[in-house]
């Protein structure tokens, strides 16, 4: 049973219908007992850093979140903001993040000569850095989709586990222990991000 948090920002339904195409068990909450009893959390997001811690600490759900995953070390993943969310904190705002990834979360920046554009969107290969239980199975035409205006940098390499480029390589899936995110969205991301899922499951 996968537990999804509910704190008002993030692809709830979408999450939820693949992974009922994948056949795991999962509910949509943001009830701190429910959370209490979860055997995996997976905690979605869209939208702004701030605008979400401030979200997951008016609901009383940061302690729980940090016991879940540092005490009783279920596994964790956190998608697209939910994977900025495990870090430091973000140049997007002020706020402290769940800090259960040693990394930060910074904006892409590119000089005027530049043609990218941000947010970063649509579809990138990656490639496997750290091999990761999350990533088994994962080749070279695994690709994924991605929508983000600020990327994640980890502090050790290690704690990387794949790698994509947007102007230069950035880290793409980091994980520390039992906690793991994913910058751009397995819920999109057809048959590449239901392998994904699966092996999350499967953890």
């Amino acid at each position: 049973m996968i537990t999804i948090i509910n704190y008002g920002l993030g692809n709830l339904g979408s999450v939820q219908n693949m992974l009922k195409r994948i056949g795991t068990p999962c509910i949509i909450t943001s009830d701190i007992k429910e959370i209490e009893n979860a055997e995996k959390i997976l905690l979605p997001g869209v939208g702004a850093f701030d605008s979400a811690v401030q979200k997951i600490d008016e609901l009383n759900l940061r302690s729980i979140l940090v016991h879940k995953a540092k005490v009783d070390k279920i596994p964790f993943l956190g998608i697209c903001l939910g994977m900025q969310l495990l870090t430091r904190g973000s140049e997007e705002g002020v706020l402290n993040g769940l800090d259960l990834v040693p990394a930060k979360t910074i904006k892409f920046k590119f000089d005027e000569t530049s043609d990218l554009k941000i947010p970063h969107m649509g579809w990138n290969f990656v490639k496997v850095n750290t091999p990761s239980k999350l990533t088994e199975g994962f080749t070279p035409e695994h690709r994924f989709y991605f929508v983000h205006s600020y990327k994640v940098v980890c502090d050790n390499n290690n704690n990387s586990i794949l790698r994509t480029g947007y102007g230069s390589d950035f880290d793409a899936a980091i994980q520390n222990e039992n906690v793991y995110g994913t910058q751009f969205h397995p819920e999109k991301s057809h048959k590449y991000g239901m392998q994904l899922l699966t092996n999350f499951s499967k953890i």
